[in-house]
């Protein structure tokens, strides 16, 4: 591996570090308190767990295009679905910020009255 290629490693790593902090950033406190009052109840999981859950199967999903980040196209270790791994995680990353926001605002009203 040349170097170039483990920068932009570095970077694509540093970038998945980044948006799984993100989150927690924005919303800790509506975060902590739903991961909080943990219950299996079908609207506990699809109303208030489903961001979460959207925003880490996103990361999954750009985890193995960070990784082969500045690989050459023809190498091994580049997934051949790599532009596919990307769609899919930035779309349900980016659906998981936008439910989240959501929610994160919906929780904090109502806690607040």
């Amino acid at each position: 591996m040349n170097r170039k290629a483990g920068q932009a490693q570095l970077l694509g790593l540093g970038a998945l570090v980044l948006a799984a902090g993100l989150p927690w950033l924005l919303w800790r406190r509506a975060i902590a308190e739903i991961f909080g009052q943990f219950r299996f109840d079908i609207h506990y999981l699809l109303s208030e767990l489903s961001p979460w859950v959207l925003i880490v199967l996103g990361l999954l999903f750009l985890l193995p295009v960070a990784c082969s980040s500045g690989l050459h196209p023809d190498s091994r270790w580049r997934p051949v679905a790599r532009n596919a791994y990307l769609g899919w995680g930035v779309s349900l990353y980016l659906m998981g910020l936008a439910l989240g926001s959501q929610v994160a605002q919906l929780w904090s009203f109502t806690t607040l009255h």
